[in-house]
């Protein structure tokens, strides 16, 4: 079974202080988090997702990178799909709040593979030019 992806969705930094990173990101950008709770902030930059989380909360080390997540209407269909073309998990689905929806995988090479379902999140509508 294929993974039906939407496109590139979401980059996800750790942070030790979200408080300070929230404000940091949003000097630096001049925007405000569409999300904003103690838990995961995110902001839309240019129609992608840019999230804060807590690092104490995952496994990854500061300072190692993001963590990558594609887009899915099912998060479970596309972790087992994922698992059943031979990824091996790393993170099991789970709520990670908001109805927010996460998992990832490694491929056979070893990289991380994200999916995730973020009803919060949607891309703009493009407006159509109504002299055409």
């Amino acid at each position: 079974m294929a993974v039906k992806l939407h496109g590139l969705r979401t980059v996800v930094y750790m942070v030790p202080d979200v408080a300070k990173a929230k404000e940091w990101y949003g000097n630096v950008f001049g925007i405000e988090p569409y999300f904003d709770e103690p838990f995961y902030v995110g902001y839309n930059v240019g129609g992608y997702e840019l999230g804060l989380h807590p690092s104490e909360a995952h496994a990854t080390p500061p300072g190692v990178g993001g963590s990558v997540y594609w887009g899915v209407d099912n998060v479970q269909q596309a972790y087992n799909a994922l698992i059943a073309a031979g990824a091996t998990p790393l993170e099991e689905p789970a709520d990670v709040g908001g109805d927010i929806v996460v998992a990832s995988v490694r491929d056979p090479w070893g990289n991380p593979v994200g999916v995730i379902y973020n009803p919060h999140f949607a891309l703009p509508v493009p407006q159509q030019d109504p002299a055409k």
